[in-house]
């Protein structure tokens, strides 16, 4: 199965006003009113909870409505609807997308993808005893330069049947696992992405059903503390980092949003193909990160901020 990754979430919020304003803040484009994309246009669409044309929602607080999925093209699309339409029932809709639930209960969607090719500069860094990244007179640190989320990067669930789930996107939907935390959830590709995961499970009760973050990829680490220091800086709050994961090796940096999820920034995953051997671990703060940071108000050796020593 031919599918790229997701191109789009749909959620149904309280407070559009609110979500509008994060999701510009973080710093997706509003490309129309209620949608905002990267810069390789995939992205999130809100509407007011109750707007008779969102998906329906699931028994538990979660906002999200849909998860669309994006494929290579109208054959790699066909071949999803044919799988798919073995044992549920699959609609076609006006625009070419088709949409069912997966066998956890979630709405999905497929459709060809929406995701434009992006020739972008990657991070440059200097490293001892290899050509230098940057030129001469180039400097690295530039307070004032852009932060602009590239692409989306992955999407993680909160379900009550990890293996059920974890079975569905990878017998029916050919997805790859990875690695995986035991008892906990796996990491998974699908087969036209070679990016470590875009695609997470953590075993939860019932009630806890839903989205647990959605996360774009920035072009690297600085990039990535320097647009979670202007979140920092604009009141809103950071849940987990910044820091850097073990498996995928991707740096992060979480914040708490009015959609009712949280929402990453991440730079720098690993990339796998067909020859790699999935690890497994137990679950622990140790597997989690290699290593987590603080962010604390600036400060110089004339002394700390109040509170740190």
């Amino acid at each position: 199965m031919r599918i790229l990754g997701p191109d789009e979430l749909i959620f149904g919020v309280d407070n559009l006003e609110a979500s509008a304003a994060f999701l510009r803040d973080y710093g997706l484009d509003e490309s129309e009113p209620g949608r905002f994309l990267a810069l390789d246009g995939t992205g999130i669409s809100i509407k007011e909870k109750d707007d008779p044309s969102l998906p329906p929602p699931l028994p538990t607080a979660t906002m999200l409505r849909q998860t669309i999925w994006g494929v290579e093209d109208q054959e790699a699309l066909s071949e999803i609807e044919a799988e798919l339409s073995k044992d549920r029932e699959v609609t076609r809709h006006e625009d070419g997308s088709i949409s069912c639930k997966d066998d956890s209960n979630f709405e999905i969607a497929f459709r060809v993808t929406k995701r434009k090719v992006l020739n972008l500069p990657p991070e440059l860094i200097n490293s001892p005893g290899a050509e230098p990244g940057r030129a001469a007179n180039v400097i690295g640190a530039n307070e004032d330069a852009e932060a602009k989320p590239r692409t989306m990067s992955h999407i993680v669930f909160f379900t009550p049947d990890m293996e059920k789930m974890s079975k569905f996107y990878v017998e029916r939907l050919g997805f790859v696992v990875t690695d995986r935390f035991t008892n906990t959830g796996p990491f998974l590709r699908p087969q036209s992405n070679d990016d470590h995961h875009v695609l997470f499970m953590i075993q939860t009760p019932d009630y806890m059903q839903g989205l647990e973050h959605v996360a774009f990829h920035m072009q690297g680490p600085t990039e990535l503390m320097l647009a979670g220091s202007r979140m920092v800086k604009k009141g809103y709050e950071s849940f987990w980092g910044p820091g850097r994961h073990k498996f995928g090796s991707n740096w992060f940096w979480y914040f708490n949003s009015p959609l009712g999820t949280h929402v990453e920034y991440d730079a720098d995953m690993d990339k796998h193909d067909g020859e790699w051997i999935a690890r497994e671990t137990p679950m622990s703060k140790e597997a989690s990160q290699m290593f987590l940071f603080e962010n604390v108000e600036k400060w110089a050796p004339g002394g700390p901020p109040p509170g740190k020593k």
